[in-house]
């Protein structure tokens, strides 16, 4: 750069002017010294090198400013290749167990399963894919010899512990560990922020399903078979939940249906449901519409304390068992079309209902007039 264009050059200038023009101009005046021109003339020409100073500094200032906006693109930049870089590795790793899923050997199957279900915990927004995928393998047509005695007339074979052939034991193994990790990736019930996933287990055939204490959205349990023991105690149903024509199985043990304390708020549907041994529903909330409407209870049934908020259906529910039906609060749609008990068994009712005998050894519930 040549010496005329500098700014420096130009300040150095324009303040030696200054202090001559300055400091000539006073001492034109005879009151003023000639200290005191001089040090007016070096006032204003160290004005002019201040100003030069504090330009100087804002465009530092401004370059750094620059400089600090580039370099923070540039970490974005990184940043955001970063991202799409563990996406990238995370569609690849989902894919590659989904397709182990169809491996015959089952310790691939499993592992499988564990890395969807660590997928899920790493990038939390494929958690209800891979719960869709763990649903999905779980509606795969499942047989074992131990579940065709499962008549709750049959009480010899109910508890039966028939072993299946070793290609299926290692299938109920591994249907067993992808139920255990679509709990596990179900928030608590307690955490009422938390989201709320679905599961659709239209049709799937479970054993020791345990959803206690978890926070579920939607759930379709349609035409599901339950074996052994289904646990729905304490869990928080946010969205409809249906359990249309499902039925409880005794399994390798009694297939008891505990929903001791749980809440339902939205659309809870036990049409046509059918539950072989103990349904303990105590002190569970209905704050939807709730139907049992065809429902079978072949053994005992226990409603005390529950509470329906909405509309309750009971339509052709048939309760075979010892029954109470003692809820802490009903709504006034009640529908009680041929609900039927068996009239040797004990019967506890709300106050406002009544049971009329049958010819056939069956009593139905009416609601008392008035």
């Amino acid at each position: 750069m040549k010496l005329w264009r500098s700014p420096l050059a130009w300040t150095f200038v324009a303040s030696l002017v200054l202090l001559l023009g300055v400091g000539g101009w006073l001492l034109t005046d005879p009151a003023t010294s000639r200290s005191e021109a001089l040090k007016t003339g070096g006032l204003a020409g160290g004005a002019i090198v201040a100003l030069y100073a504090l330009w100087l500094n804002d465009r530092r200032r401004r370059v750094e400013e620059r400089r600090q906006d580039i370099e923070r693109r540039r970490h974005e930049l990184e940043a955001q290749r970063a991202e799409q870089d563990r996406e990238r590795v995370a569609d690849e790793r989902f894919a590659k167990a989904v397709e182990l899923l169809g491996h015959a050997a089952d310790q691939v199957r499993v592992g499988a399963l564990h890395a969807l279900a660590g997928l899920a915990r790493s990038r939390p927004e494929y958690t209800q894919t891979v719960l869709d995928v763990l649903c999905s393998y779980l509606r795969r047509p499942f047989q074992h010899p131990r579940y065709k005695n499962d008549s709750a007339e049959d009480s010899s074979k109910r508890n039966s512990n028939d072993e299946g052939s070793p290609e299926e034991e290692r299938e109920l193994t591994v249907r067993l560990t992808a139920q255990r990790l679509v709990v596990g990736l179900l928030p608590p019930a307690s955490e009422a922020s938390a989201e709320s996933f679905d599961l659709d287990l239209t049709g799937a055939t479970l054993e020791y399903f345990d959803l206690s204490k978890r926070r579920v959205g939607d759930l379709w349990l349609r035409y599901a078979s339950l074996y052994s023991s289904t646990n729905l105690s304490g869990a928080v149903f946010t969205g409809k939940a249906y359990f249309t024509g499902a039925g409880t199985g005794s399994g390798r043990l009694v297939g008891m249906f505990r929903c001791k304390g749980a809440r339902f708020e939205s659309n809870a549907w036990f049409s046509g449901t059918g539950f072989a041994e103990l349904a303990d529903f105590t002190n569970t909330t209905f704050a939807g519409p709730t139907t049992f409407k065809d429902a079978k209870f072949a053994r005992d049934a226990d409603f005390q304390g529950v509470t329906v908020l909405d509309s309750l259906d009971l339509r052709r529910t048939c309760f075979s068992g010892q029954t109470d039906l003692r809820f802490a609060s009903l709504p006034d749609a009640v529908s009680l079309y041929n609900t039927r008990v068996r009239v040797e068994k004990e019967i506890r009712l709300p106050s406002s209902w009544d049971t009329e005998e049958l010819p056939d050894g069956e009593a139905r519930i009416v609601a008392k007039a008035g």
